[in-house]
């Protein structure tokens, strides 16, 4: 049965999946990309992202593999596309990786403001998606076609998924770092953690550029 699942998504120390004053410069909010940093020097990060470069093996790599490994349809959040809100005034915005997006698949946006899709190099399509969070999942299960679908972020839309109880795996990468402010992950969904058991704890070694948290709810039979 297809599932949605949560992969590589990073956490700091003190919980926050992104940090504060989101703009054009720092997609992560003030300091953000530092969450980041255990998974660019992967090889299968440096292949998404067509870079040309080999990139590195081991635990870190092994985790981002698997988030692409199975995996049909993307969703994502309004913020995670870009920093415009309300109304779409400038319809020449198409996302923060320029002409080719490591997703490679169909990309549902959710968002309150119709626009047309965006068709991108290498097979990803953007699709703004106005009829909620089951509405954006039950379109991503049509075009992943049997495959798993990924729900990429940001921290509000993984939060909406998961009081809805439609996460079927979340894996956390845990940064090494601290943020102190910014977008809390864990925050304010009340007994969800009755609801998962820990599958996976793994910490890269010598010195740990993260640790990676797998954790499995029960199977749901809405699909």
């Amino acid at each position: 049965m297809p599932r949605l699942r949560v992969h590589a998504f990073s956490l700091s120390l003190d919980g926050y999946g992104a940090g504060s004053n989101q703009n054009i410069d720092e997609p992560f909010g003030d300091g953000g990309l530092r969450l980041t940093e255990w998974m660019t020097p992967t090889r299968t990060f440096q292949k998404m992202v067509e870079s040309g470069s080999e990139g590195g093996s081991g635990v870190d790599d092994d985790f981002l593999a698997r988030g692409v490994d199975g995996v049909g349809a993307t969703i994502m959040g309004r913020n995670m596309f870009g920093p415009q809100r309300g109304q779409w005034k400038d319809d020449s915005w198409t996302g923060w990786w320029g002409p080719n997006p490591p997703y490679h698949n169909q990309v549902f946006v959710l968002t309150h403001h119709a626009r047309d899709p965006i068709p991108m190099e290498g097979g990803t399509t953007f699709n703004f998606v106005t009829e909620g969070i089951e509405g954006a999942l039950r379109r991503a299960f049509e075009a992943a076609d049997g495959l798993d679908v990924r729900l990429s972020g940001g921290v509000a839309t993984i939060k909406s998924y998961l009081r809805a109880g439609l996460v079927d795996e979340l894996h956390l990468a845990i940064a090494p770092i601290l943020l102190g402010d910014g977008e809390r992950l864990l925050d304010g969904l009340g007994d969800i953690g009755d609801r998962y058991e820990r599958s996976q704890l793994v910490s890269t070694n010598p010195w740990p550029t993260s640790s990676s948290l797998v954790a499995d709810q029960e199977p749901n039979p809405r699909h």
